[in-house]
């Protein structure tokens, strides 16, 4: 079996990179941290035209899907880009609606499935704690990523799906770009029983996959740019790139990035629980260290607000720790090992 990109999912990769660095992503996240997701919706619907959101929907509903290695090209991009928005949660909320039609419940997904394809909705997720069924990431999502843009948000508590009428304040994040707020209580019953519990599990699969993906795409850029500067900076008339403990942090950095790499696409092909958790945990620990290197070298620049390098930087962590902790993928992977053991 093939373990490399084809040349077609290659050139979507390049795409995504051409269309995005034309976008100036920067300025979209830094006027999406402020409120205005104006700028970040004109992105979203360019997003749209390339398809990435039809890359977790199936044909019959006007998707492409189900493709999780393009996925994966495609949250690398937007991770290495910094975008904006709940892209992770709209893919889990299609992967969602896709498996409750595969189960016999078919109605949300005739109803919401070619408004995601499309772009013409953006939607947001959450798998309330309080159940026994559903597994659930290690951490309770009692918040749901950007639900005052959103036009849908969408809510899986037990074996009961709804529609959420609003939400309560929008809360700050240590990634201002990441808008949480709790989701009503209240709302439109879509679906309950078995069918839901399967599919909210399969969903969370799906954010796995897209989370890894992100972060991958963070600590790339975190690392390009902590090159670029150790390059540019000089001390004692030479550049701080040329310092061995410099050198080595950053090569330990690269190393990790690379070492995620393969987990991640790995997952994509076998998109098996216990692979896309380590995956998760692999890609989110390394861009977490690209952050710590990222800060490390550019000294107390790298807090300023001012600096893009900021924009990612403070991605890294909530990344590590969203649809899954670093300590429930690892379980996640023990229990698995210790099955088939």
């Amino acid at each position: 079996m093939p373990f490399l990109p084809t040349g077609e999912q290659r050139d979507f990769g390049r795409s995504l990179d051409a269309l995005l660095t034309a976008a100036g992503t920067p300025a979209v996240a830094r006027a999406w941290a402020a409120g205005d997701p104006g700028p970040g919706l004109a992105l979203w619907r360019r997003l749209a035209m390339s398809g990435v959101f039809t890359l977790a929907v199936p044909e019959a509903y006007e998707g492409a899907g189900p493709l999780p290695v393009e996925l994966a090209v495609a949250c690398v991009e937007l991770g290495r880009h910094g975008v904006p928005g709940p892209f992770v949660e709209t893919v889990a909320a299609s992967a969602l609606l896709a498996e409750l039609a595969r189960r016999g419940e078919d109605g949300p997904a005739k109803r919401l499935l070619p408004g995601l394809a499309t772009g013409g909705t953006v939607a947001t997720l959450a798998v309330l704690p309080g159940d026994a069924h559903v597994d659930r990431p290690g951490t309770p999502s009692r918040y749901a990523l950007d639900a005052d843009v959103a036009g849908v948000t969408l809510v899986v508590q037990g074996d009961a799906l709804r529609f959420a009428t609003g939400h309560g304040p929008v809360r700050a994040s240590a990634d201002p770009v990441r808008r949480l707020a709790s989701p009503s209580p209240e709302g439109e019953p879509l679906a309950s029983g078995p069918a839901v519990v399967a599919a909210a599990s399969h969903a969370v699969d799906w954010a796995l996959l897209a989370t890894a993906a992100q972060s991958l795409g963070v600590g790339l850029a975190l690392l390009d740019r902590t090159v670029a500067y150790a390059k540019r900076r000089t001390q004692f008339g030479a550049a701080i790139g040329s310092f061995q403990a410099v050198k080595h942090r950053l090569a330990d950095t690269l190393l990790g990035l690379e070492f995620a790499r393969p987990l991640v696409f790995g997952a994509a092909l076998t998109f098996d629980g216990a692979d896309l958790a380590a995956a998760k945990v692999s890609a989110g620990e390394a861009a977490y260290a690209a952050a710590r290197s990222a800060l490390q070298t550019h000294g107390a620049v790298g807090y300023t607000e001012e600096l893009d390098l900021s924009l990612w930087l403070r991605k890294a962590r909530p990344l590590r720790d969203a649809w899954g902790t670093p300590s429930w993928c690892r379980a996640r992977v023990l229990a698995a090992t210790g099955a088939r053991g």
